[in-house]
């Protein structure tokens, strides 16, 4: 492992631990939201200088320059410089890092940080206009529920996107959230949704985040320990050797190709209920009752397994697939453009990956894949549901099509340079 994987995961049990910490003794009722919002900002710029050392002067930079726009720029126009300064920022380092790092190799560096601030200043920015800029009957419902009505403060800006339990993998959350979960009105505003007294209570509920922690930490050691085996067994460069490439027929290519991408997920696996335990650990992610009357933990949830796993169309795929950063992309994104809103959602998610030619490459084809399924779809899914039998092939077939066509198009996205993707499509 090289070191600042080890760091990575270091800085992520010891948050585990600082999160439940947090929640026990710096519990709403206990300190004011100053208190928890100072210690949840500096252990998050602990967390971040111990990983990544001076690299991390980039995150700070870019906080307080965003911050400076936040104050000093107009509603009208603050969404449009906070974007650009905060793209155009995570672009240059980007381009930086593929000539500082060896080009065609992604270690865990200061980049990924650098992604999930990005995401919460322009997500934050673009909030603040819906609320100080726009009419409340101009937004949909969504951006009316998220719209912040009050500039943030300093503390509170730093806390938002510095904390420890996200600053290092995520995910990212909205900020109006953050500050209920930081003042101890979280779970209480989920709560009151449920009529409690038809269902024999006399007062609210107290729901624990522990199960859903520990169900989540047990994903994650599984998910280590399929990395340890699976991609250590299957690494993405098997796609480039002589037996792949000349002399593999096509249907073993395919099948290949499909074992070689299913062990490249468990780190992403990984890292993200990782970082989704703890959230929760720290009393965050509560998101409300299911219809069984269950307590859900998943607000902050940046997947959905057993949903990849069965997808049976690339939609339903992409929907369980990095949640959070899909609804970035949806608000800041997809919502607003007035024109092309799926290319231009797949660019910008691109861009907002890196400059690696991989992704370009992926996300072209994502496009094209995107509206190829969309079409197939609305034209001949209508004829299997006359019987269930009929239905169960249709969701057979389509099960087999959609993950083969998300190998071949994610393949390049791990590839990450030119020669590999090349050889790979041809």
């Amino acid at each position: 492992f090289p070191p600042t994987q080890v760091n990575f995961v270091a800085c992520q049990l010891f948050a585990l631990f600082a999160a439940f910490w947090f929640r026990i003794y710096l519990s709403p009722g206990k300190t004011s939201p100053d208190v928890r919002h100072a210690f949840a900002t500096i252990f998050g710029i602990y967390f971040v200088i111990f990983c990544f050392g001076w690299y991390s002067v980039h995150l700070f930079v870019l906080v307080l320059m965003c911050y400076g726009i936040m104050v000093t720029a107009s509603v009208s126009s603050i969404h449009r410089y906070s974007f650009f300064v905060a793209m155009g920022y995570l672009t240059i380092c980007h381009i930086s890092r593929i000539y500082i790092f060896h080009y065609g190799i992604l270690t865990t560096d200061f980049s990924g940080p650098l992604m999930i601030v990005t995401q919460k200043i322009t997500a934050l920015a673009f909030q603040v206009h819906d609320g100080l800029g726009r009419r409340s009957e101009d937004l949909s419902n969504e951006q009316r529920r998220l719209a912040v009505k009050v500039k943030p403060s300093f503390l509170e800006y730093l806390s938002y996107l510095l904390n420890f339990m996200s600053v290092i993998a995520g995910p990212c959350n909205n900020f109006k959230d953050y500050i209920a979960f930081i003042e101890g009105r979280h779970t209480h505003m989920k709560l009151l949704e449920v009529n409690w007294k038809q269902r024999g209570f006399h007062s609210l509920p107290e729901p624990s985040p522990t199960g859903a922690v520990i169900r989540k930490l047990y994903m994650t050691l599984v998910s280590l320990l399929l990395f340890l085996t699976l991609t250590k067994t299957f690494p993405v460069t098997c796609l480039v050797d002589d037996w792949f490439v000349h002399k593999a027929n096509f249907l073993s290519r395919l099948c290949y190709l499909y074992i070689v991408m299913q062990a490249s997920k468990p780190k992403y696996y990984f890292a993200w209920t990782l970082a989704d335990a703890v959230n929760n650990a720290a009393g965050f992610g509560f998101s409300g009752v299911d219809k069984n009357g269950n307590f859900c933990w998943d607000l902050l949830s940046n997947l959905n397994i057993w949903k990849i796993e069965t997808a049976t169309s690339f939609k339903m795929y992409l929907e369980n697939w990095n949640i959070q950063t899909a609804a970035w992309l949806k608000r800041v994104c997809y919502e607003r453009v007035p024109w092309y809103p799926t290319v231009l959602t797949f660019v910008l998610s691109a861009l907002w990956h890196g400059v690696y030619p991989g992704y370009y490459f992926t996300f072209l084809t994502g496009t094209l894949v995107t509206v190829a399924a969309r079409t197939m779809r609305n034209n001949y899914r209508h004829y299997f549901l006359s019987s269930k039998a009929l239905k169960v092939a249709y969701d057979v077939v389509t099960w087999a099509v959609t993950q083969l066509a998300v190998s071949y198009t994610v393949a390049p996205f791990v590839m990450l340079a030119v020669e590999p993707t090349i050889s790979l499509y041809k």
